[in-house]
């Protein structure tokens, strides 16, 4: 028998087992005994899947039978064969919950609509699983590791483990000696300063801290104060498998050799993860409820994922910060890519934290904002709220002993164990809440220089600063930023990098309202507007909208900014403020009668110019651009196995961010469209520029556009795959929901690209190419691009020799195909008609994935649609071939069955057949009626205080002796040196351990050596003053003798 035939014997048995078993539900792999990995498991029994589990949320707490009956309610038309609660057994369901896991046939799913529409019942959203790897991967690393039938268990759809493995730091030959030695870890609890609380005795007693994560062993010799293990997994064991959980619980609260912050801090440990390294959403649902039960006072999380849409999660973080538990998680290990801030760690009320090396660099790993919830319409949010040390980090070992790992999983830890000490040193601990901890933390925050908002976000954990404020708070609302300034460079980018001006697309700054008055708020009246006359605050034109309720802890303040007509032509810096009012319930008033008020001031300041030329404004089609969640978006390059999936925004300031700084530059003014076509004036821009669209388009803008480039507006298009064959080849097995997604679109959505351009005889074709190729002495590479099918024949085209990708997907063949059409360039017959130019590949300009960037070729092409300038290099170019007339092969067609409509903006499902939605009004804003104030504004906006009513002088820092926490004394045989690798010892001795000498000390050494410096000087003139020296006691006892009474004795 051959080697083929034994592997498809074993699959078929395999498959059968599984079968019989119903081992597609992984969370019930113990129970049926499954013998094969998960992963394995999952691939194959996923094609006899039976069943699929759904989590059923509630609009209360409910006993068990109260939920059963509600349920069997819902369901009770469907047969009770076809469904049932799945049992969950852990320290939670002794207690009322507010959701279920149910079972239902995959052939019943249309019971979903019965259970949504019960009274009691909140939603029904998919059981998803959550994978963590805690290996060091090489993100460079391109090659294929698997053939082409499916993706499975893609990184960014999962919440994965922040953090990365601790190879790199032990690895010495990849620095020189002197490097090493300055890399060597150090602990990081006293290079933040955590022994001049220790000092004052606060040590974290009474903080209640919740790890959840891979779990503690019951005998580690670092924990003296562990209140209680819980295991929420279906194995068997409260023990840490991985050594992940002991190390994040170290940082925190390690009490010996690699020391926590947090020493005396009770400790709950929740085991959530398998050593398999999965988890599901439900598991972690019912060991949140149980902290809220437990009364948590800190909870570190160092999983994220991309999936803000994971709605039974998102909601439950909110009420978990709503009963004042201090969240404090991972911002992401997909740096140094903007827009790859991770989940909950992107939300309001989570303190998302994200990692620098111990020389203040941020980390290339730690993800950058901004948050991507509120895109195409609005404008993300900044975050993480601050960074810490997250490379190169000592943590306990998994038995004992300590080892270091790196990642924003190690940072967390870092902020959670700083927060539940600085909790500790509050005598009044109702004012410590999720607000006003996330207050103090950006208050004290040290900026870094050189590095923008969206790296660092308030800057760098300052432990002792963050001690003075929160012993001198009052609750109040604060702000996040706390002031716009537009002519701040670098830290306000990407607001800095471009001048607003009249007629431009107004700047949008979403603010977040930090409310440490109370768990609920509202704005008192509307946001005033007050600009500084002597500043010209007058030439600004303010809109703010902002969060009806703020809750829990926070709200948004989405402040629009534009330009003024009567400043159309000037040039200057204008200044103003919006004034906002926070009202709360006043704690413990019992009438409800009482609010507590807190009012701040929101600075603006803002650089106008002349409004540009046409020729030098872009226009970047935003609204057209969907993503990754809710639906499965593809990624353009077909090689990134590892990362298929689509979830940066395809925004200007996230993955397409080199493209802009480029574009900047050069010169150009770059702005955005959030809304459809009909809703910009296409007199103002010279290019209207569209990047990897998914979007269908509405038949208005069809037409609008046409008439947009008949009188002068030009179009740059840059596309990307689609093929309907390859998209059901790459069907993508999703481990969240254990069910098949087909893609939705390709790399763009050719088929609407097709019908926009149609009416200038143009179209891309299905076809799937890459490969290396030379363009106007410039290396190029094309990344899963399509070709151009269809062109005008009097258009400019440029074909090149590529590997036919779709060939090798589909039969894992390789052919070469010459002369492919790639590039084309036209110039509409219309008198001052605009200019149309095409790409079939935009992974050059995408910095998610780009190997070759081609911004030359953006230019050459803004120079042809601006200023009518064809590229000779193109023009005469070797490569340039008639255009295709798109005879040949029929154009490519939409995905039958495709769900595009449930994510769409455009569509909407009409009997099966989606069709196009009403065409949305545009939106308008309401300007504010402005106040003008005849004062000077401030002159330096990022040093005005933070905190109202905050005076950190009062508090002052001990002047006592050095003190550390109760340690464990060694056992015999133990040790307590750190475990260097390769015998290397420690660096000289941290800087900033140096600055926490208090002057007292550096007065006492002073006189110390003066001391010494005269004790010298005696010693060298002591042979000249040795006979005085012999003489002075006799005569000192002649004295004695004639004046026996006098009653005083001589000092020597």
């Amino acid at each position: 028998m051959s080697f083929s035939a034994v592997i498809y014997f074993l699959v078929l048995i395999l498959t059968f087992y599984c079968t019989e078993n119903h081992l597609a539900e992984v969370a019930f792999l113990s129970k049926y005994k499954c013998s094969c990995p998960v992963r394995f498991c999952n691939i194959f029994c996923s094609l006899s899947l039976s069943f699929l589990e759904y989590i059923v949320v509630f609009n209360g707490y409910f006993t068990a039978k109260a939920r059963s009956d509600f349920i069997s309610s819902a369901l009770r038309d469907v047969d009770a064969v076809n469904w049932r609660i799945v049992r969950r057994d852990n320290p939670a369901s002794d207690y009322p919950s507010d959701f279920e896991v149910v079972e239902i046939r995959q052939d019943t799913r249309s019971s979903l609509l019965t259970l949504q529409d019960h009274p009691y019942i909140k939603r029904v959203t998919p059981q998803r699983m959550v994978l963590r790897s805690l290996k060091l991967t090489d993100r460079n690393d391109t090659r294929w590791v698997q053939k082409w039938q499916s993706w499975q268990s893609s990184r960014p759809l999962r919440r994965t483990s922040l953090s990365l493995g601790s190879g790199f730091w032990h690895a010495t030959g990849r620095h020189s000696s002197r490097r090493l030695l300055r890399a060597i870890p150090r602990h990081v609890a006293q290079i933040l300063q955590a022994d001049v609380l220790w000092q004052m005795g606060h040590t974290g007693s009474g903080v209640k801290v919740a790890v959840f994560d891979t779990g503690l062993s019951e005998k580690h010799p670092h924990f003296k104060n562990v209140k209680e293990r819980t295991n929420w997994t279906n194995e068997k064991t409260l023990d840490d498998g991985l050594g992940h959980g002991t190390f994040v619980a170290g940082v925190i609260a390690s009490m010996r050799e690699c020391q926590g912050f947090a020493p005396d801090s009770e400790l709950h440990i929740f085991r959530v993860f398998t050593n398999n390294q999965v988890s599901y959403t439900s598991w972690f649902l019912d060991a949140f409820n149980y902290a809220i039960l437990k009364k948590i006072d800190v909870l570190n999380l160092s999983i994220g994922g991309p999936d803000f849409m994971d709605h039974p999660f998102v909601d439950k973080v909110w009420e978990l910060t709503a009963n004042k538990v201090i969240m404090v998680s991972a911002i992401g290990n997909d740096g140094p890519l903007y827009g790859t801030l991770n989940n909950p760690a992107d939300q309001m009320d989570v303190i998302g934290v994200g990692g620098i090396d111990f020389e203040d660099n941020i980390a290339r790993f730690s993800s950058r904002g901004m948050t991507t919830w509120e895109l195409p319409g609005g404008y993300g949010r900044v975050k993480p709220d601050i960074v810490t040390y997250g490379s190169g980090v000592r943590g306990s070992g998994l038995k004992e002993g300590c080892r270091s790992l790196s990642g924003t999983s190690v940072a967390s830890p870092v902020v959670a164990g700083a927060v539940t000490l600085l909790a500790s040193t509050v005598l009044n601990r109702e004012l410590v809440n999720p607000a006003s901890m996330k207050q103090a933390l950006i208050a004290s925050a040290r900026r870094l220089p050189g590095v923008n908002m969206f790296e660092q976000g308030h800057g760098k954990l300052d432990l002792l600063r963050a001690y003075q404020i929160l012993n001198s708070y009052k609750p109040q609302a604060s702000l996040s930023p706390s002031y716009i300034d537009l002519t701040e460079c670098p830290y306000m980018w990407p607001y800095c990098s471009q001048p607003i001006y009249y007629g431009g697309m107004p700047a949008i700054v979403n603010v977040t309202i930090l409310n440490g008055m109370g768990v609920t708020g509202r704005i008192v009246d509307k946001p005033i507007w007050q600009p500084y006359l002597p500043q010209n605050g007058d030439y600004v034109d303010v809109a703010v909208s902002y969060s009806p309720v703020l809750w829990p802890w926070a709200g948004y303040l989405a402040v629009s900014v534009s330009v003024a007509k009567k400043a159309a032509s000037w040039e200057g810096i204008a200044q103003g403020h919006v004034m906002v009012t926070v009202a709360s319930p006043a704690e413990n008033d019992v009438s409800n009668t009482g609010e507590m008020t807190s009012t701040v001031k929101l600075p603006v300041k803002v650089k106008i110019v002349p409004t540009p030329p046409r020729s030098k404004r872009i226009l970047w089609d935003q609204y057209h651009n969907l993503r990754y969640p809710p639906g499965y978006f593809p990624r353009d390059n077909l090689r990134m196995k590892n990362d298929p999936l689509d979830w940066n925004g395809d925004h200007i300031h996230t993955n397409f961010r080199d493209m802009y700084q480029h574009l900047r530059s050069m010169g150009y003014f770059v702005e955005v469209l959030g809304a459809p076509i009909t809703c910009f004036d296409a007199s103002q821009y010279g290019t209207l520029l569209m990047v990897d669209s998914e979007e269908e388009y509405f038949p208005e803008e069809i037409t609008k556009l046409k008439r947009d480039i008949d009188n002068g507006l030009s179009l740059i298009i840059f596309s990307d795959w689609y093929n309907t064959s390859v998209m059901r080849k790459v069907k993508f097995y999703d481990e969240n929901t254990r069910q098949w997604w087909m893609p939705d679109t390709g790399g763009a959505n050719v088929p609407a690209l097709n019908d926009l351009i149609a009416v200038w005889g143009m179209a891309f074709s299905d076809g799937l190419y890459e490969g290396d190729f030379t363009m106007a002495d410039h290396d190029m590479y094309y990344a899963s691009g399509c070709s151009i099918a269809r062109f005008p024949e009097d258009g400019i085209v440029i074909a090149q020799t590529l590997k036919d990708q779709g060939l090798e997907v589909l039969k894992q063949e390789t052919a070469v195909v010459e002369n492919v059409p790639v590039l084309g360039l036209y110039q509409t017959p219309s008198d001052g008609g605009g200019r149309i130019a095409l790409y079939g590949d935009s992974n050059c300009i995408d910095d998610s994935h780009r190997q070759k960037d081609c911004f030359w070729l953006l230019d050459a092409l803004l120079q042809y649609t601006s200023y009518s300038m064809t590229p000779p290099s193109l023009t005469h170019s070797k490569n340039r071939v008639v255009p295709p007339t798109g005879t040949d092969r029929p154009l490519p067609q939409r995905l039958e069955g495709n769900h595009l409509y449930r994510y769409s903006k455009v569509l909407e499902a009409h009997l099966g057949d989606p069709k196009p939605r009403p065409l949305p009004a545009c939106p308008h804003l309401s300007w504010a009626k402005p106040q003008p104030l005849n004062e000077t504004a401030p002159s330096n906006l990022w040093k005005h205080q933070k905190l109202l009513s905050v005076d950190m002088d009062k508090v002052v820092l001990p002047n006592v002796r050095l003190y550390r926490p109760q340690v464990r004394p060694l056992s015999p045989g133990e040790s307590g040196a750190w475990d260097i690798p390769g015998g290397i010892m420690p660096g000289r001795y941290n800087q900033e351990v140096g600055q926490t000498i208090p002057m007292f000390a550096f007065l006492g050494a002073m006189v110390v050596l003066s001391f010494f410096v005269v004790q010298l000087t005696k010693a060298k003139s002591k042979p000249k003053r040795r006979k005085p020296r012999v003489k002075r006691p006799l005569y000192l006892q002649q004295q004695q003798q004639q004046t026996p009474h006098s009653g005083k004795n001589p000092t020597v």
